[in-house]
């Protein structure tokens, strides 16, 4: 099935996109180098319009709790709000108390109607704050789960109660939460090894831990992926939310759900039960029936590596930013070409099955 244009980004490198009811499109780009006006945008008119406003995405400081300091990923949730994860980590620098965020803003009006900060204890120095996804029927306001896929430090899941404000770390540090080593994955991209390429010293392994994050339809599984592996896993979400469980006991119940095909960077889910997950090695975006079968959404040479998903109205829609060719992977040269793209595909359209 043919890749549909949505917009052509011109300036700095998306990741996140996510889409309203009512067919809004925002999208976000992270401070990883690039010069970035706004780090949150709605894309109106084929316009990167700053969102809410430019005074939330001018912030004064990385410790700014009051102003986006660099994104990585935007969600709107089933009541249709549109929930940013700010990293408060530009270039992956330390955090600062204030600076890593939940925040909502209410897409009735455009304003801003909850922040959520994180403790020193939740969002550690070298926590980088990637994907988040939200079940609004748990507690009193629902909960948010968010992976965190630090490359210099502890992986593992947070969780955060929606009413309080309340956020926990789970899976910390758990195996099913890091990147795996080159032994056991040697991702290969435009027919390149994935690798960290310094301009000056040796090439190393990636080492971008828990990325990736969806919860099944029913809510009672919540499945992730680590950007560095082929493998996926999945715990119970009723594990994660009970406080009273050691963190040792929430890593016995970890399911590892196989081999998924390729690395991949996002995960999603629709009504229907079926898991999309975009596939970097491969140019393509794969989804998993409840009955187990795999399948072919998109596969196109367009989609250098397919990022950030997500379904609305009967489309899937992908970001492809070109994340490998970045100099930090190409021995200090910028092999990126724009544009880079937001594309959508029908998700009923009549996928390719993989035996």
């Amino acid at each position: 099935m043919p890749l549909d244009v949505v917009h052509e980004f011109t300036g700095a490198m998306p990741t996140g996109v996510s889409v309203s009811r009512t067919g809004r499109v925002f999208v976000n780009f992270p401070k990883w180098g690039d010069e970035v006006p706004a780090t949150v945008v709605e894309l109106r008119d084929g316009r990167e319009v700053p969102f809410p406003d430019e005074d939330w995405n001018s912030p004064s400081s990385d410790a700014d709790s009051g102003a986006f300091v660099s994104v990585q990923s935007i969600v709107v949730d089933p009541a249709d709000r549109l929930w940013v994860l700010d990293t408060g980590s530009p270039i992956f620098q330390p955090t600062k108390p204030g600076g890593p965020k939940l925040v909502c803003v209410e897409l009735a009006t455009d304003g801003v109607g909850q922040v959520i900060t994180f403790p020193p204890q939740v969002a550690l120095e070298t926590t980088y704050l990637n994907d988040v996804r939200f079940d609004l029927r748990r507690g009193a306001a629902g909960v948010a789960y968010i992976t965190d896929s630090s490359d210099q430090g502890p992986n593992g899941i947070i969780v955060v109660d929606l009413a309080s404000g309340e956020s926990w770390r789970r899976l910390h540090d758990h195996p099913s939460t890091k990147a795996e080593p080159l032994t056991a994955f040697r991702p290969v991209v435009e027919g390149q090894p994935f690798l960290e390429r310094p301009a000056d010293g040796e090439p190393k392994p990636v080492a971008m831990g828990a990325d990736g994050i969806a919860i099944s339809a029913d809510g009672a599984r919540l499945y992730y992926c680590p950007l560095a592996s082929r493998r996926w896993y999945s715990v119970p979400t009723d594990a994660l939310l009970d406080r009273s469980l050691p963190d040792d006991q929430v890593g016995e119940r970890v399911m590892d759900e196989g081999d998924k095909g390729g690395g991949a960077d996002g995960l999603e889910t629709d009504d229907a039960g079926r898991l999309y997950l975009t596939n970097y090695e491969h140019n393509a975006v794969l989804r998993r029936l409840p009955d187990g079968t795999f399948e072919t959404v998109a596969h196109d040479r367009q989609l250098l590596w397919p990022d950030t998903l997500s379904v609305a109205d009967g489309y899937l829609y992908v970001t492809a930013n070109q994340l490998h060719r970045q100099a930090t992977y190409q021995g200090g040269r910028d092999l990126r070409d724009k544009p880079y793209h937001l594309f959508r595909v029908p998700i009923d359209a009549g996928p390719v099955r993989l035996q």
